[in-house]
């Protein structure tokens, strides 16, 4: 039976949420801009790298560069979350399943984002990706960071 696992990460923003939710849903080619030492580039390959579908190539700096496909399998525009799977590259071979939800959330005064990532590993030998969740979450960071200042 499948052995479907969970971790997650809220941090608080600085920034507005409806623009770091922006950058993740509509600008995301700014990412390797705003974070060149950790993602070195994203390429659209199906879709327009926006909407439910879309398939886009990550290149990213986990240690050391890794290649991922991801689709976007849901965007809900009212609770700003994203849910991303990973359908190729490195990861999908330590996962059966992978997928990363981004929701943003505010509060009078106060922004957080939450990272959830949703996974199979494809043995009990493979770690936990808590590497991928603290990737997921400095991105994030980077990004606030580069909204105060834009």
């Amino acid at each position: 039976m499948a052995q479907i696992s969970k971790l997650e990460l809220e941090t608080e923003i600085k920034s507005s949420g409806d623009k770091l939710f922006d950058v993740y849903k509509n600008q995301s080619s700014l990412l390797p801009n705003i974070c060149p030492e950790i993602i070195q580039s994203i390429e659209v390959v199906e879709g327009d790298g926006k909407s439910v579908g879309s398939v886009r190539l990550w290149t990213y700096v986990l240690g050391s560069p890794v290649i991922a496909k991801d689709r976007i399998d849901a965007v809900d525009e009212k609770n700003k979350s994203i849910t991303f799977k990973l359908i190729g590259g490195e990861v999908t071979k330590y996962f059966k399943s992978f997928r990363a939800t981004l929701q943003v959330t505010s509060q009078p005064n106060k922004n957080f984002i939450k990272w959830t990532l949703e996974y199979e590993k494809v043995s009990q030998e493979v770690p936990t990706p808590h590497s991928h969740l603290d990737f997921l979450v400095s991105a994030s960071r980077k990004v606030d960071a580069y909204l105060l200042t834009a």
